[in-house]
């Protein structure tokens, strides 16, 4: 039930979900949907105005960003220019004064860990491609070996090509480390690729939330059936009752009309059985 007004909207409009441990969770949404908002109450960035943030079973609402066992990762990269990629990803663990050799050790792991070891370490970002950048930053946030990494958008910035391949990347550190990854993006085949679940967001609000073939073959509402995938949507009459035939290639499903935008709350309407 988290709320968070900035001004005069209101980003977060009564949020509620939860994270499996190690799971890769994505939250989805068009540009202005309240996700990037929903992550930063999550970093501790931004406090909720109403409703409870808990991470590991614990309310954390008044706990500052650095207290909270969790990692951002940015769209921006946010490296810093002057500093090596050494320095830049070993910089959370001076700060946090951890004895040299550890430092040495873990930014090796994690440097490692995203292929960046070797020569890398002495580079400067700005000889660096942007795919490289971004390894750099997941290494900056892997090496504090938090509970939770978060991910805006961190692949808003490559190329197509890259994009895919950085998608199974992210995917494979999740499994191999077992870290629980909460993911930003607007890119239906991003979420749909990557994540084991799906919160779509709109208006500030959950649409729905469910595993990517959930969210694809049994939509909520009308709103997560244009969202996601390729389909029209047509009015029609099923026993009596108005409804939204909503037509993929494959699939066909129904959906009351009552769930057509702007009311996306599921529980004004329902969802039919798929018809092939």
């Amino acid at each position: 039930d988290v709320v968070r007004t900035c001004g005069d909207v209101r980003a977060v409009h009564g949020v509620s979900f939860s994270v499996r441990r190690g799971e890769f969770f994505s939250l989805l949404g068009p540009s202005g949907c309240g996700k990037t908002t929903t992550l930063r109450l999550l970093a501790g960035f931004e406090t909720p105005d109403a409703g409870e943030v808990r991470i590991l079973g614990r309310r954390v609402n008044e706990s500052r960003a650095w207290e909270r066992p969790v990692a951002m990762g940015f769209q921006s990269y946010a490296l810093f220019p002057h500093l090596s990629v050494e320095r830049n990803v070993a910089f959370g663990l001076e700060e946090r004064r951890r004895p040299r050799a550890e430092i040495r050790e873990r930014v090796g792991r994690a440097l490692e860990l995203v292929r960046l070891d070797g020569g890398f370490a002495r580079r400067m970002p700005a000889q660096l491609s942007g795919g490289q950048r971004q390894r750099v930053a997941l290494a900056r946030a892997l090496v504090l070996d938090p509970a939770i990494l978060l991910l805006d958008e961190p692949l808003g910035a490559l190329d197509l090509q890259l994009r895919r391949e950085m998608q199974l990347e992210l995917k494979a550190l999740n499994r191999e480390l077992a870290t629980t990854f909460v993911y930003v993006t607007h890119d239906q085949e991003e979420a749909l690729t990557m994540s084991d679940r799906i919160a779509v967001m709109a208006g500030g609000r959950i649409a729905q939330v469910g595993t990517p073939a959930e969210i694809y073959e049994t939509p909520r509402t009308a709103f997560v059936a244009q969202f996601i995938g390729i389909s029209n949507l047509l009015p029609g009459r099923d026993a009596g009752t108005d409804v939204l035939l909503a037509l993929r290639p494959e699939r066909v499903g129904l959906h009351a009309a009552g769930a057509a935008p702007p009311g996306l709350d599921a529980r004004h309407g329902r969802v039919a059985d798929v018809i092939y």
